[in-house]
């Protein structure tokens, strides 16, 4: 989904930072923007995003190659088993790690690109990535549903106290989409949970949530604020 929302903010004329945990997977991101937009139109920093000094430094280094912030999208997510039942040293550390990328991350990164965004010509804009996750659960993921029903709350927080300074907040949730961490279900698993589980009947493609994600940006949606929107084929809405 991070890929496919820099390709898209880039096809609209945004000057994009990648930003992953991997170094060959920003640089592939950012030579494929290149090809198709030139030099300007993308820059790559690796980062772990549960160190906040790297975050720090990150930051710093995206506004010196961009000139500020006008747009935080905060993509970052892990997903680990953390069931009850494992043993406790396993648990804590998983629960640690997963509530450090998927929640404190995002907050760290707010306050870090607050100034930035409170400059921004027309007003910053604020994305969080969540997950229908924080809407309803798998067993076994607790940290995962945790750390996302969090961000939700985080949005609507930041939405009320960011809103003075002209910066919107909003959450998107995606359900079900074919990204890197669904991609080890075998296809006839997701078949089958899409016709049980998704009146679309299908799993959703990361450009699907992209959209959303830039129609957040738009300045047609300068007024919505504290949203959270799921992009699921209906999946949370469905009874039976």
């Amino acid at each position: 989904m991070g890929r496919a929302t820099a390709h898209l903010f880039a096809d609209e004329g945004a000057r994009v930072a990648v930003v992953d945990l991997q170094q060959d997977r920003v640089d592939a991101v950012v030579a494929e923007i290149v090809a198709h937009h030139g030099p300007a139109a993308a820059v790559g920093f690796a980062c772990d995003v549960s160190d906040l000094d790297a975050l720090r430094r990150m930051v710093d280094d995206v506004v010196r190659e961009l000139g500020g912030v006008d747009i935080l999208v905060n993509n970052a997510g892990i997903s680990t088993v953390t069931s009850v039942h494992r043993p406790e040293a396993d648990y804590e550390a998983n629960w640690a790690r997963t509530l450090d990328v998927n929640l404190t991350a995002h907050s760290r990164l707010v306050r870090l690109c607050l100034p930035f965004l409170t400059a921004a010509d027309g007003g910053g804009r604020v994305v969080n990535i969540a997950s229908t996750e924080a809407i309803v659960a798998t067993a076994g993921l607790a940290a995962y549903s945790a750390s996302k029903a969090g961000v939700t709350g985080l949005t609507r927080s930041l939405a009320v106290e960011v809103g003075r300074l002209g910066i919107t907040v909003n959450c998107v949730c995606p359900g079900p989409i074919n990204t890197g961490m669904t991609e080890a279900i075998p296809d006839e698993a997701k078949e089958q949970y899409a016709r049980r589980r998704v009146p679309l009947r299908r799993y959703g493609d990361p450009e699907e949530v992209a959209h959303m994600t830039l129609n957040l940006c738009l300045p047609a949606s300068s007024y919505v604020n504290g949203a959270v929107i799921p992009v699921d084929g209906g999946m949370t809405v469905r009874h039976t």
